[in-house]
């Protein structure tokens, strides 16, 4: 499975501030672009060209595993101011120590939030499901993190990515 796409179609439905109030057909196999969505994002940095690859015909939580994403690594990370208004808050996160005492620390903020966990680097679904277990009470999804580390000009996780900026 392709998991540029994935990512995008993920983070497709968390960008749009629409995503609150309707639901919206973000795909329809026919190869729409959906560019449009991540203009928020790519007014912070360099853009990506749109893709134009196909979309699975299904998505599951184990279905993109494992998922790796070489830009990112467990580290620290300098807060940022951002402007991606609407946004629904993100965390990164990973199967690493690190990351599961973050998650630990933050996970009460992060249920306040409504956070949605994208799971950057994670190798089975053992590992997935031992990840959900610490972030009880919280959506975890294992996708790459590839696009919005090269968007934000990102190295580091775990990380709380808001509307308003960035922080660990």
């Amino acid at each position: 499975m392709n998991t540029r796409f994935l990512t995008r179609l993920l983070i497709l439905g968390l960008l749009s501030a629409a995503a609150y109030a309707e639901l919206k057909v973000i795909a329809d196999l026919g190869g729409t672009s959906t560019a449009a969505y991540f203009e928020g994002i790519n007014n912070q940095g360099s853009a990506l060209a749109p893709s134009s690859e196909p979309s699975p015909l299904s998505l599951s939580a184990a279905t993109g595993l494992p998922v790796s994403t070489p830009e990112l690594t467990p580290g620290n990370v300098e807060a940022r101011a951002l402007s991606l208004p609407g946004m629904r808050p993100l965390f990164l996160i990973g199967d690493d120590d690190l990351s599961r005492r973050w998650l630990a620390m933050r996970r009460d903020a992060l249920v306040q939030l409504n956070a949605m966990g994208l799971v950057v680097n994670v190798v089975s679904e053992a590992a997935l499901n031992d990840l959900k277990k610490h972030a009880d009470g919280l959506e975890l999804l294992p996708v790459s993190g590839s696009d919005l580390a090269k968007r934000l000009g990102l190295s580091h996780y775990p990380l709380l990515l808001t509307e308003k900026g960035l922080e660990q």
